[in-house]
């Protein structure tokens, strides 16, 4: 059952890895495995046995979610993006009590707001930033463009597990975003080429989750309170960052009957997979 329950969520952290705007590293938090998903990373081969047997599920749901839900993903925003974005929406405010319980038995101290606050603001910034980068064309590959694959995959990874940071985001900054979720969609079109492209990007992700997950770690043992304060801050502000686009929607009543039943349905879902 325990092996299930790690499913779901691992499936839950991929479909929010492919969204743009929604964090990996925030649904992580209010599923309630961050910190043992960093532990487990930064300390892969210490305790091989433990650490493969809580990851290979989390893994499993989250690569079934990126190869099965990306086209649906995709049509969702595109055609129902308001009850679609409102769901995510209630997912993370699902599980932000038990955040909250990391942090209410902890002094408030002027230090903690002020890195709340700093993490707060880098959120909101990134918010406002233009995404109208042009996409980068993968249609030849070279030596040159698999390397910057490579370090775009590092920087996706970190982007993934950094709460509040939204993988997707940055990809569609960086120009990867389509040319990467299109090779994913099309796998078998051309799969020769599809590998080319998503070998060295996966790499790239691999090790970069190894190398945040210690930094992030270290930060977690040194300065706990501190970090989930800065957890707090991306969190809040990336439930912000979700509802401003909504604003520019005009949503039809069946739209709004829909997003009633799925914010209910995500708010259950955050809160009793945050607690299990």
């Amino acid at each position: 059952m325990k092996n299930i329950i790690l499913g779901i969520k691992g499936f839950v952290f991929g479909i929010a890895n492919i969204i743009p705007g929604v964090s990996g590293g925030t649904l992580a938090i209010t599923l309630g495995i961050y910190e043992d998903l960093i532990k487990a990373i930064s300390h892969f081969f210490t305790n091989f046995k433990k650490n493969i047997k809580f990851l290979l599920p989390i893994i499993i749901g989250a690569g079934l979610a990126i190869l099965l839900m990306s086209k649906v993903i995709d049509w969702c925003l595109s055609k129902y993006p308001f009850p679609t974005t409102l769901f995510f929406i209630a997912l993370i405010l699902g599980g932000v009590p038990l955040i909250g319980r990391k942090v209410k038995k902890e002094k408030v101290t002027v230090s903690n707001v002020i890195v709340f606050l700093i993490t707060f603001g880098l959120i909101m910034a990134m918010t406002f930033m233009k995404t109208d980068t042009k996409a980068v064309t993968l249609d030849t590959l070279t030596l040159g463009s698999g390397c910057l694959l490579f370090l775009v995959g590092m920087v996706a990874a970190g982007t993934m597990i950094i709460p509040g940071v939204s993988g997707s985001f940055v990809l569609m900054l960086l120009g990867y975003y389509k040319p990467i979720i299109n090779t994913i969609s099309h796998l078998t079109d051309n799969f020769t080429h599809s590998l080319l492209i998503l070998i060295p990007f996966g790499l790239g992700i691999l090790i970069g989750i190894v190398l945040i997950a210690k930094l992030i770690e270290m930060l977690l043992n040194k300065y706990k309170t501190k970090t989930y304060y800065g957890i707090l801050g991306f969190v809040l502000a990336s439930i912000i960052a979700l509802i401003v686009p909504l604003f520019g929607l005009s949503p039809s009543l069946y739209e709004v009957l829909v997003a009633l039943v799925l914010v209910f349905l995500g708010l259950t879902i955050g809160y009793k997979l945050g607690d299990k």
